[in-house]
């Protein structure tokens, strides 16, 4: 059924291409030594190298794709995601995941969260897309967007997903952030060191994740989809939600069409008009010529005379233009949410006419409105800080978005002609990179 909907409004073969992003927030050269740097960069090429030549396999979906992306992030402790995960402050993992197609499912997305059992929450999302199209109830899962704790867990159970223990979750790393930071914590109150804005010397010398891991792919039916998992903010308070599984906060997909007729009609509504003049204000001012030409167009030269052009039998009704777009976002999570920012950045790209790349400057590029949000606690680490990926398709034509507000945003994608690209700061350069977080 998803197939041949999609064929019906296809005209021709899209491009298929892939972003995807591993987090972003306070990465610089001092936080993010060049042999992390390789690392990550790494990392990101082979993931991205990976889900490329699945999407290029006949018949692959946007969704599919996404989402076996998405599950690679989740399998390497890089990120966090998954194994790899931060903790919260009760020492535990709490993972958070969704989905969301521009066309294809009733659902159109779905958030999924509190989970601590589930081995790749993403398959889960998808797992809660997909089975609402059934007319059974989903198994069990109903028609819902959004699932919780134990019985999202017991779900993805009784449809056979990978289960595991909490322990496969931990690593010594985060383990030590999350340490480090109750310490730090602690020391700072004893201290009075921390300031209005929170945050500590020591998370503004190291890169401690507050962000997550995604993906956006269109396919070549045209179909985007956006899938983003994390295990959230470092310490943050045991059954915390935050924007990854939050419809609208931390991603966003849809399509609609757009008038080309309607369009093409405001475009010339709103060409410059020369202002009239009344012949009697002509005669006042000694233009008899004119004033005789305003009265009697006949006896006026023909140059000043304009005449409006027939409409021809031949034109054809336009045919509208397709349009969708895909985000996932990746920083402080609280932050998405108090902004919507996913939604707001597809709105304002969609009702203003802008492209879809400048709507996402407007929001996460620097000094955007995710970096306003945080006011006079701005600090370049914590509050406000955040990128988004995402894709935009008009008519047959693609193109792949990014901006961020910080010191740098793990990402690769696919260029048109098919190659990989990985970039973390603004340049593929590790001496590119910011200093430290005073040089944001």
């Amino acid at each position: 059924m998803e197939g041949q909907k999609r064929q019906a409004h296809t005209t021709g073969p899209i491009p298929p291409r892939i972003i995807l992003h591993g987090g972003a927030g306070n990465i610089t050269r001092a936080s993010l030594p060049r042999g992390a740097y390789d690392e990550y960069r790494s990392s990101l090429l082979r993931i991205v190298d990976a889900a490329a030549r699945k999407l290029a396999e006949p018949g692959a979906t946007a969704l599919d794709v996404a989402t076996y992306a998405v599950a690679l992030l989740e399998e390497d402790a890089l990120y966090n995601s998954a194994r790899g995960a931060v903790f919260t402050r009760g020492g535990k993992n709490e993972l958070e995941a969704s989905v969301m197609v521009s066309d294809g499912y009733r659902k159109k997305g779905v958030g999924c969260t509190l989970l601590t059992r589930v081995r790749n929450p993403i398959k889960l999302a998808r797992e809660l897309l997909v089975r609402g199209e059934e007319v059974d109830g989903g198994g069990g899962a109903g028609d819902h967007c959004f699932y919780s704790g134990e019985v999202a867990e017991g779900l993805a159970r009784k449809w056979g997903l990978d289960m595991v223990e909490p322990s496969w979750f931990f690593t010594q790393r985060r383990w030590d952030e999350h340490l480090r930071g109750l310490e730090e914590e602690k020391e700072g109150k004893m201290a009075g060191s921390v300031g209005v804005q929170g945050t500590s010397e020591w998370e503004k010398s190291h890169y401690v994740p507050l962000g997550t891991c995604g993906a956006v792919v269109v396919d070549s039916y045209g179909t985007i989809c956006t899938a983003t998992s994390t295990g959230g903010l470092t310490n943050k308070v045991d059954g915390r939600v935050g924007d990854t599984p939050t419809i609208g906060a931390g991603f966003w997909a849809e399509e609609w069409y757009e008038d080309a007729a309607a369009a093409a009609a405001a475009k010339m509504l709103y060409q410059p008009v020369s202002q009239a003049v009344a012949p009697i204000d002509k005669l006042s001012r000694g233009d008899l010529h004119g004033a005789l030409d305003g009265c009697l167009p006949i006896l006026g030269s023909s140059s000043s005379r304009q005449t409006a052009p027939m409409p021809s039998q031949d034109n054809k009704e336009p045919t509208p233009i397709r349009h969708a777009v895909g985000l996932s976002g990746t920083g402080n999570g609280d932050s998405f949410l108090r902004t919507s920012a996913a939604r707001t950045t597809a709105a304002k790209s969609r009702f203003s006419s802008q492209s879809l790349s400048d709507a996402t400057t407007w929001m996460v590029g620097r000094g955007g409105e995710l970096q306003k949000s945080a006011g006079n606690r701005w600090d370049g680490v914590h509050e406000g800080v955040g990128g988004i990926i995402g894709i935009e398709l008009v008519g047959n034509r693609v193109q792949v978005v990014q901006d961020y507000n910080c010191g740098g945003m793990f990402r690769a994608w696919t260029e048109e002609n098919g190659s990989r690209k990985c970039l973390i700061f603004r340049e593929d350069r590790w001496e590119s990179g910011p200093h430290s977080w005073q040089d944001i």
